[in-house]
């Protein structure tokens, strides 16, 4: 793994030009995978090694309520059935807690970081709607000029914003095209740091990616909208942008995004031994991939090996 952070001397700036591409998959143990999730996987990695790159795992397992005991190895033993080989050591969110210190600290030296108070049901009074994109309340911005007269104290802080431009952010998706969004319509000041200590999904996921050198992020089409939000966390941090290509979405019957009990596909479950190739092209004509009929009966590393040829993610 590519340690990119010195936890004596703090976060540095990767200054490389010319690298190979690092991909990566990164699901949560609080849940088997699903057929979503292994299109995101498949996805992810034969963009990685198409362009002769590697394909790294990490395990976002910062939410330990939600995590389900023995989750994190099914998921391993599950991408292993599948051919789905990552390059190097598995990397956890749990462990870069230092490095995602280091980086508040940085916004906060800044000066582009503060306090807030405002509960979710506060914000969600004062907000004009919802987004229902990723279940975001933008907030008003409440607490950006601070408490006058000192009426609550920091032991009231129930969580730390980053403070967001006017301008839009704008990124080229590798299917999509270019994307622009204007931070203080979708989420407002969002949330870093809540108020029992624990770090936000949008700052680890920067962090994390930085650490481990990632610099194509390829996922489904339920995270664009986060992403214009660690565009702007990287550029305030001085890290190097990922290229971002978004895949769309496998759907349920009635159209909604696979939920964590939808079509699992899980080793320790028992619903994928035999049926690992069958499943595979299953994924892959979803991303627009037929393998010929007569690979279906080999490995699914010999099926993958075909794919990683003919894939291109703006195949319709």
């Amino acid at each position: 793994m590519l340690l990119l952070c010195n936890l004596t001397a703090g976060i540095t700036v990767d200054k490389r030009q010319d690298h190979p591409v690092v991909g990566r998959f990164a699901p949560s143990p609080t849940g088997a995978l699903h057929t979503g999730s292994l299109v995101a996987a498949v996805g992810s990695y034969l963009m990685a090694k198409q362009a002769g790159g590697r394909w790294l795992l990490r395990l976002d397992d910062l939410d330990k309520q939600r995590q389900v005991p023995g989750m994190a190895d099914d998921i391993m033993r599950t991408l292993e059935s599948f051919g789905l080989l990552w390059d190097g050591k598995v990397a956890c969110q749990s462990r870069h807690l230092e490095a995602y210190r280091q980086a508040f600290e940085a916004l906060q030296q800044k000066g582009v970081i503060y306090p807030c108070y405002c509960s979710r049901k506060e914000i969600a009074g004062s907000a004009s709607a919802p987004h229902h994109e990723d279940d975001c309340i933008p907030y008003p911005g409440t607490c950006r000029g601070g408490i006058s007269g000192g009426v609550k104290g920091a032991s009231s802080v129930r969580s730390w914003r980053v403070i967001v431009p006017e301008e839009e952010i704008c990124f080229s998706d590798l299917r999509k095209g270019r994307i622009c969004q204007k931070l203080p319509i979708i989420s407002g000041d969002f949330v870093l740091k809540r108020g029992n200590g624990e770090f936000a999904y949008q700052l680890a996921v920067v962090v994390d990616d930085y650490l481990t050198g990632v610099n194509q992020v390829v996922r489904g089409e339920d995270l664009l909208v986060s992403t214009p939000r660690q565009i702007y966390l990287q550029r305030l941090l001085g890290f190097p942008q990922p290229d971002y290509c978004h895949l769309p979405l496998v759907a349920g019957p009635d159209g909604s995004k696979l939920s964590k009990r939808d079509h699992l596909v899980s080793h320790q479950l028992g619903n994928v031994a035999g049926r690992e190739q069958s499943l595979l092209v299953t994924a892959l004509r979803f991303l627009s991939l037929t393998p010929p009929t007569e690979l279906w009966g080999d490995s699914c590393g010999t099926i993958l090996q075909w794919s990683v040829t003919h894939f291109h993610p703006l195949r319709p």
